[in-house]
């Protein structure tokens, strides 16, 4: 594991990351979701796709990197492109878990993996906009140390900036960018996923050209109990990205 300290709109950035297969030629960046961080991915990951160069990041405010900003889905992938020129790494492969992959997807990488990503809104239940009304009644009348009854429980632990970054980027619609995408994109999906559902996967399936949707048995974490073949499909993927089959 290391460290590498960068300067972010007049703020310092401590992030941490980790380097596998050190003399492989080609790179996987591998970009965790909300709320978890790059050991989470190493675990399931490591073991696979030796001939890829891993490199696992903890993003701002998860794990061992700090966050002291409120930031935007686009400042993340900024700031991984800057810790991606310090470890000299290429676009080749990017891999992102829920809210990661909206930052690879900002990335433009040449092959784009998506494990139940974020980035299609769908609308809340009748139970949370009644929460979210409720809370504004309460803020109304100063009552606001009340959030953590409310808020989501990806975000009752946060710090400030984290908790602003959240609400900034929680609802956010990435159609556009996704339809924009023009490279190769693979995307992986738990059947029984509720934080992300199927429905989304199937949405990024027809808004990317080139893309292909599988599903598997399982949850927002699915990709922990299907690592395998997860990998063996972004191996046979990239080859076609070469113009191999």
């Amino acid at each position: 594991m290391a460290i590498k300290s960068i300067q972010f709109n007049q703020h310092t950035l401590d992030i941490s990351y980790e380097i596998l297969n050190q003399s492989a030629k080609v790179d996987l960046i591998i970009l965790h979701g909300w709320g978890s961080n790059k050991d989470l991915m190493k675990k399931s990951f490591s073991s696979f796709m030796k001939g890829f160069r891993h490199v696992y990041i903890d993003l701002p405010g998860f794990g061992k990197s700090t966050c002291n900003l409120t930031l935007m889905t686009k400042d993340y992938a900024r700031i991984v492109e800057l810790l991606m020129i310090h470890v000299n790494a290429s676009k080749d492969i990017i891999l992102g878990h829920s809210f990661g992959g909206k930052v690879a997807l900002l990335l433009e990488p040449k092959m784009l993996v998506l494990l139940s990503s974020a980035g299609i809104y769908v609308s809340k239940s009748l139970k949370i906009k009644t929460k979210i009304a409720l809370f504004k009644i309460l803020k109304v009348f100063g009552l606001a140390k009340f959030r953590k009854l409310f808020v989501a429980d990806d975000a009752k632990t946060l710090s400030e900036p984290m908790y602003k970054t959240f609400k900034n980027v929680v609802n956010e619609d990435f159609s556009d960018e996704f339809s924009s995408f023009d490279g190769k994109a693979l995307l992986c999906w738990g059947e029984d996923d509720t934080a992300t559902p199927l429905s989304s996967g199937k949405k990024i399936d027809t808004l990317i050209d080139d893309s292909s949707l599988i599903v598997y048995s399982g949850d927002h974490f699915f990709f922990m109990n299907h690592k395998k073949d997860i990998s063996k499909n972004i191996e046979k993927v990239f080859l076609k990205t070469l113009g191999q089959k």
